[in-house]
């Protein structure tokens, strides 16, 4: 039997306060110095410039990469990325924008859904734990397509657990509509995991906590009218405005992608999220298991009086056997998995911090704490002061002050947490959870002043330089490459040598594509010609080329590890 919902004490701060209070204070760290790095190279580039050449063309319905159709993924990040370029302008931080607001949003959801469940202090350490979470907060600060499409999807998630709880009436039946809503929200912004991975954990904790009689009313058939009116407008039309879409986008990119290995480079052994969770999760890995016993006790005799924590353990589990199961793994897939363990961990937090002995039952974890803390710190130091680790030895040197400084960093929060203070046992334990929680937050305004550093591979610099010097007939190239970046930067399309990337050259008119996807002999040939012809590489892809006595060039512009060339001066 599920317990019923917590109800908040005229005691207890006010909603409103709490809810101020988490968004200034992880809203200043989403924002701190949030457009100081370029974008990087392939991700954010690509997810800039699919927006911006919607913008450009006036095509809102059809995403486009460098002037080639891009069916991989739904519009609705592409739009809100748009909307904010217009608005805003073109600026990283603007770009960024999008994802630290779902970020953020995130944060709110797993403190509300928390607080109404088991109280307000889960609620408030369930927002900690995942606003300061490593994997989390660093993707919250870059432009990619997971953190929507994971906001989005506990956002589902948690609507149905808090709308099974209550009685029939309108609370429940906006609950309930808001699922709908966050489920189409979610298939526009990553396709049909959007509610198939929802509609899965939710099946799954009905049947395995034999919760059915909790499910009516579900309000489906005005659910269901909703949740077209939202998700089906934008397949419909690009259904109908291209007759290869539906058979790319349905059966390659939702169903051969996740059971082949081959075609896209991405596969990793079924263990290849295991460290990524429990490093991802860092400062709290610590209390992992203490969250999930908790969770589960009582064992499978008497599950349903842990039925609603029983829930957060299926969406996790299922969320994790499911893209382990995949052939197609990325570090981002797997970020779906952590506003449950956040909402498991505070809620173990906020008991165990109640505590007279809270410092004692912490100290297994603060320990765990401490080693991750010494290891990172050794890793830093390791990678910037030994020859090879970093292969720009220019860059590891740059990094040095940086990591030195982390590293102190992690090694103070270490032993403040660990050290008891005078005071009572609860406010040690309160003390030393502040203090894990503040070590990640300095820890990541020290890598925003080093992004610029950390990644080296933008050609934003080239592109400028370009954008001062190409002129409307010239052509530019990027060689055994395509970096997103530039196309972004310098506002314009280029043409590939030899490379394909997963730009979806089958939906490109054969014309075109014969006369922007060349090879070598034919790049050489436009480049002994008459006409003006630009080429952007990799330092060491070009070697060979810019060795060869009987290629002529000019350099333009040299970035870090990319040159600007031309036939002409």
């Amino acid at each position: 039997m599920i317990p019923s919902a917590a109800a908040p004490s005229r005691t207890e701060p006010s909603w409103r306060r709490d809810l101020l209070l988490l968004t200034v204070v992880f809203g200043a760290l989403l924002a701190w110095r949030l457009g100081s790095a370029p974008l990087n190279n392939p991700d954010e580039g690509r997810y800039a410039e699919v927006p911006r050449e919607m913008v450009a063309g006036g095509d809102w319905v059809m995403p486009q990469l460098n002037g080639v159709p891009y069916f991989e993924k739904p519009p609705l990040v592409y739009w809100m990325v748009a909307a904010s370029q217009e608005l805003l302008g073109g600026s990283e931080w603007s770009l960024r924008l999008t994802p630290a607001l779902f970020t953020l949003g995130g944060i709110l959801v797993a403190y509300a859904t928390a607080r109404r469940l088991f109280g307000r202090d889960a609620g408030f350490w369930s927002a900690v734990v995942l606003g300061t979470s490593l994997l989390y907060a660093a993707l919250g600060r870059m432009l990619l397509l997971d953190m929507p499409v994971t906001v989005l999807m506990a956002a589902t998630l948690c609507c149905f657990i808090l709308g099974v709880q209550e009685p029939p009436g309108s609370r429940r039946r906006w609950l309930f509509y808001g699922l709908y809503a966050s489920a189409a929200l979610a298939t526009l912004s990553k396709g049909l995991m959007g509610f198939l991975l929802t509609g899965a954990v939710m099946f799954l904790w009905l049947v395995i906590y034999n919760q059915w009689r909790r499910l009516l009313p579900m309000y489906l058939p005005t659910g269901i009218a909703l949740f077209l009116a939202i998700a089906a407008p934008w397949h419909v039309l690009a259904a109908g405005r291209h007759p290869g879409w539906a058979h790319f986008y349905f059966i390659y990119e939702h169903f051969q992608r996740y059971t082949s290995a081959a075609g896209h480079g991405r596969y990793q052994p079924w263990w290849f999220f295991i460290p990524i969770v429990l490093l991802g999760l860092f400062p709290w890995t610590g209390f992992l298991g203490c969250s999930l016993q908790s969770a589960l006790g009582g064992g499978w005799a008497r599950r349903g009086e842990r039925a609603v924590e029983g829930f957060f353990i299926v969406w996790a589990a299922f969320i994790f056997l499911f893209f382990s199961a995949s052939q197609s793994k990325l570090i981002t897939y797997i970020l779906p998995m952590f506003p449950p363990l956040a909402v498991l961990t505070g809620r173990w937090l906020a008991g165990a911090l109640a505590q007279a002995d809270a410092f004692a039952r912490l100290r297994t974890g603060l320990r765990i704490f401490g080693f991750l803390c010494g290891l990172i710190a050794a890793a830093l130091c390791v990678a910037v002061l030994r020859p090879g680790v970093i292969r720009d030895a220019a860059q590891a040197t740059d990094l040095r002050p940086y990591a030195f400084v982390i590293a102190a960093l992690l090694c103070a929060g270490a032993l403040r947490a660990l050290i008891p203070t005078s005071a009572s046992g609860s406010a040690r334990g309160r003390a030393a959870a502040y203090c894990m929680a503040g070590t990640l937050a300095l820890m990541l305004v020290v890598l925003a002043l080093a992004a610029p550093i950390i990644d080296l591979r933008s050609t934003k610099d080239l592109a400028l330089a370009a954008r001062a010097v190409v002129k409307p007939g010239d052509r530019v190239y990027h060689y055994h490459a395509f970096f997103h970046d530039f196309t972004y930067y310098s506002g314009r399309q280029v043409g590939l040598v030899a490379y394909q990337d997963e730009l979806e050259l089958p939906f490109l008119d054969p014309a075109e594509r014969a006369r922007r996807f060349i090879d070598d002999a034919e790049f050489r040939r436009e480049w002994a010609g008459p006409g003006r012809v630009f080429a952007v590489a990799r330092i060491r892809d070009s070697a060979e080329l810019l060795a060869d006595p009987d290629f002529h060039y000019h350099i333009i512009a040299k970035g870090p590890h990319h040159y600007l060339f031309s036939n002409q001066p």
